[in-house]
């Protein structure tokens, strides 16, 4: 293996005619180059130059060496600049996906920041319902998607070239109308309180609730109210107008449009996963530095909630 360093130098005193000359150009002594000079030689194990009074010429070998150099260090230079492009961040476009609520009230300032940090990288947004998402980026629609799961419920595995980063867990919380006798207190509310209640339920078109609505169905909350799609805002909404009673997602609840009781549950074991996924197969710095933004603002929601 060639040090470019020393191929560098090679060009130079081609290039010079001389290797006193090339010195100057490269900021070196004469004997320092001689040195690396020499050091090539060894490595290519033949002579590369050949030395008159009139200053140096290159031998047979020499040629055909300083004829690679010259493209191995034009593909090095352009290598620099792409590198020194991506680390920087200057152009390129990063292509998010999001789901409603993520979407909503926590993508917004961390594209803002980005944008502040990156004001040449082009944005684009794509909503897709979990778990949608991570078949956008497995299939390179998107750098990156949030999505989120539910507990308890089996985990899905990803694809290989997959991987999905938590950055938020939060509690599955009681919602109803204002006033309701259920959110009237501050303590959490055993789940057995909830049998004989009326339920807007999310089951069964929507999988990743199915589970949990098999919980809330053992304690002997009755559905009265079928939602087929994943809506929290219309779920708050008829929560509101008394049709029911919901277990949502706290900042579902908490920036629910429509005004909501809400309390607490006891076990606290129904959450919810909001994860970041992206490809691992591939160097992405765009996405790399929007997950450390996100890392900041889920935190940051985390603590407020």
């Amino acid at each position: 293996m060639y040090d470019p360093t020393r191929l560098a130098a090679l060009v130079a005193v081609a290039e010079a005619g001389s290797i006193t000359r090339a010195a100057e150009r490269l900021g070196y002594t004469p004997p320092a180059l001689s040195q690396q000079l020499a050091k090539l030689e060894r490595e290519a194990g033949t002579a590369l130059l050949v030395r008159h009074h009139r200053g140096t010429r290159l031998t047979g070998a020499g040629e055909l060496l300083v004829a690679r150099a010259r493209r191995v260090l034009d593909e090095l230079e352009r290598a620099r600049h792409e590198l020194a492009r991506l680390a920087g961040l200057s152009g390129g476009t990063l292509r998010v996906g999001t789901f409603q609520t993520a979407g909503i009230h926590l993508l917004p300032p961390v594209l803002s920041a980005f944008r502040r940090a990156h004001p040449d990288v082009e944005l684009t947004v794509a909503n897709y319902d979990p778990p949608d998402g991570v078949t956008a980026v497995t299939a390179g629609e998107v750098d990156l998607a949030l999505t989120h799961t539910y507990e308890p419920a089996e985990p899905v595995p990803l694809p290989a070239t997959v991987s999905a980063e938590p950055v938020l867990v939060e509690e599955l919380v009681l919602v109803t109308a204002p006033g309701h006798v259920l959110t009237s207190g501050s303590s959490r509310l055993p789940l057995t309180a909830l049998a004989g209640q009326p339920l807007i339920s999310m089951a069964p078109d929507h999988p990743a609730r199915q589970v949990v609505e098999a919980v809330l169905a053992r304690t002997g909350a009755t559905p009265s109210v079928l939602v087929t799609t994943p809506g929290y805002a219309l779920v708050c909404a008829l929560a509101s107008a008394g049709l029911g009673v919901a277990v949502v997602p706290e900042m579902v609840a908490r920036t629910a449009t429509t005004p909501v009781g809400m309390r607490p549950l006891e076990p606290g074991d129904l959450r919810r996963t909001i994860s970041v996924v992206h490809r691992t197969d591939e160097a992405a710095p765009a996405a790399d530095a929007f997950r450390a933004l996100l890392r900041g603002a889920f935190g940051r929601a985390a603590q407020h909630n």
